[in-house]
């Protein structure tokens, strides 16, 4: 039962309003109430103004002049709103980039902590040895390289020319065997040659009929 109806286990998620942003707050509520104010004030100006011309007008001339007093004074206090209000926007400015600051450094010490984590897995020493084998495997590789080059004697190298010219060789036999085989036979002569030469063998004997006939004589 006091499982039931105790308070939840889950733990409340941290307030993400810091000291400085109530502070930004507050300065900005500040100004807002300044400005109102400076609004109340010029409004107040303007009334007494038209209050002093009236009375001027109906002869009422130290009522003019209590007035206009009172209006020197309340511009006075305006102006010095206007600097208040300056130094007030200044304020919030100031603190709103130092939250920015903030942030950047924050980020920067971040960056600097995943960073040593790196180097604290990348050993120097262990990174030498691995060039160093890298290096080594390299070099042994050569040296097979160069030994295997100079176990080969000038008959080696002439029986390695030779069994790549027969390999050329049977490439050569492979590709020509693939080329289709040259007829052996006549081809069919078209149907219009066979006319023309049908027309023309009738033409042929009838010259030949036409030439005359040598007749021999008897010495």
């Amino acid at each position: 039962m006091g499982a039931l109806f105790g308070k939840s286990s889950k733990k409340t998620a941290p307030s993400r309003i810091t000291d400085q942003d109530k502070a930004v707050l507050q300065l900005k509520q500040q100004r807002d109430r300044l400005k109102q104010y400076q609004k109340r004030i010029e409004l107040q100006l303007e009334n007494d103004r038209l209050l002093a011309r009236k009375c001027l007008q109906q002869g009422r001339k130290d009522r003019a002049k209590s007035l206009l007093r009172k209006k020197k004074y309340q511009e006075s206090l305006l102006t010095n709103a206007d600097k208040q209000l300056e130094n007030l926007e200044k304020l919030a400015a100031d603190l709103e980039f130092a939250q920015v600051e903030m942030k950047v450094l924050d980020g920067l010490k971040a960056g600097n902590a995943a960073l040593k984590k790196v180097h604290d897995l990348l050993d120097i020493n262990e990174v030498e040895r691995i060039m160093d084998e890298t290096r080594e495997g390299i070099e042994k590789q050569q040296e097979i390289d160069a030994i295997l080059t100079d176990v080969l004697t000038e008959q080696d190298e002439e029986d390695v020319l030779a069994e790549l010219d027969a390999l050329e060789a049977e490439e050569d036999q492979q590709k020509t065997a693939q080329l289709p085989d040259v007829p052996t036979e006549d081809l069919p002569v078209p149907a219009e040659n066979v006319l023309e030469t049908e027309e023309e063998e009738p033409e042929k004997s009838k010259t030949i009929s036409s030439k005359p006939k040598k007749v021999l004589v008897e010495a």
